[in-house]
């Protein structure tokens, strides 16, 4: 039997959390304890009252520090209280609580570690969305699935369910958001991840979203962060691309200062395309070398975090048995 911990980031969802508090599943077959915990991140509504008034634990920050931030004390928390599977569903009421034995069962059969439900990977189970927020999801599940060499149709739901094995590998550092950046994480781990087709809500029911509200900062954050975890776990991946970018660059002017040089017989007035030559393919060769020292580093990364996550393990193995 084990151990499921429920985690509810919320801000300013005091119009939504009461139904998510009431309609979790009171009992999951080879559950034998489930424990909900909200994590108000700086609420400055009802939601703190009504988490506590619905019976869930409530972490509050004293200010709104960020989805990532949230997400991660969440971990910790359930980690300290002994989880064995950790549950993340969003407060926003686009997600279906009953749906969360359906996320868990791989976990207790052995299938996978983490299970992420998705909202686009089967057609009958498309949310009705704008064509914008559609698109941005699936560029979103393409550049990730690209990076870590395996298909996810749905890389941004926030409606997941982690083993306790992988919930002490997970290394995050996004403040805005960290619904990408476990792909790269856990992924880069060998951490098996699976897709199940969810229904979920295509819109909020109340107010608007607090992450994708402003597509264009949105689209701006997750890319950096999605950037900062390529950087860290497939850094010659990445220069190498970068490298490709200057050689196209320096292909490119170089064939345009040759021909020119052909036809006149002369240099100039094009001696600049031959220093954006020249400059772009040394740039290249940089960025190769860049990418070399990077892996290396990176390399010295895993098995810090190997360290790291046997430590985790010591010390909440440590908590469990108290």
């Amino acid at each position: 039997m084990r151990h499921l911990v429920i985690i509810i980031p919320a801000f300013n969802e005091e119009k939504g959390i009461g139904s998510i508090l009431d309609g979790m599943p009171k009992a999951i077959e080879s559950i034998s304890e489930i424990d909900v915990i909200v994590i108000n991140d700086g609420s400055t509504d009802n939601t703190e009252k009504i988490a506590r008034e619905k019976g869930a634990e409530v972490i509050t920050h004293p200010y709104n520090m960020g989805l990532g931030i949230s997400f991660r004390r969440g971990l910790e928390r359930a980690l300290e209280k002994g989880a064995d599977i950790i549950a993340n569903i969003d407060a926003d009421g686009q997600f279906d609580p009953q749906d969360i034995p359906g996320l868990v069962f791989p976990i207790i059969k052995g299938e996978a570690e983490v299970v992420t439900a998705s909202r686009f990977k089967s057609a009958d189970h498309s949310p009705e969305m704008s064509k914008t927020k559609v698109l941005g999801n699936k560029l979103m599940s393409l550049i990730i699935s690209k990076i870590v060499r395996k298909k996810f149709h749905d890389v941004s739901c926030g409606f997941r369910a982690y083993s306790r094995d992988a919930a002490l590998r997970m290394n995050l550092f996004g403040k805005f958001t960290y619904t990408q950046e476990t792909f790269i994480d856990l992924a880069s781990k060998n951490i098996s991840i699976i897709e199940i087709p969810v229904k979920v809500r295509g819109e909020r029911e109340f107010g608007e979203s607090k992450i994708a509200s402003n597509l264009f900062k949105y689209g701006f954050n997750t890319l950096r962060i999605i950037l900062s975890a390529f950087r860290d776990y497939k850094p010659l991946r990445l220069m190498f691309f970068v490298s490709l970018f200057f050689i196209l660059i320096g292909t490119l002017s170089g064939s345009f200062f040759l021909v020119h040089y052909i036809r006149t017989g002369a240099f100039k007035p094009h001696t600049w395309a031959g220093f954006l030559s020249f400059s772009s393919f040394i740039l290249a060769i940089f960025m190769l070398i860049a990418g070399i020292f990077m892996e290396m580093f990176s390399r010295m990364r895993m098995n810090q975090e190997q360290l790291l996550y046997l430590a985790r393990k010591e010390h909440y193995e440590k908590l469990k048995a108290k």
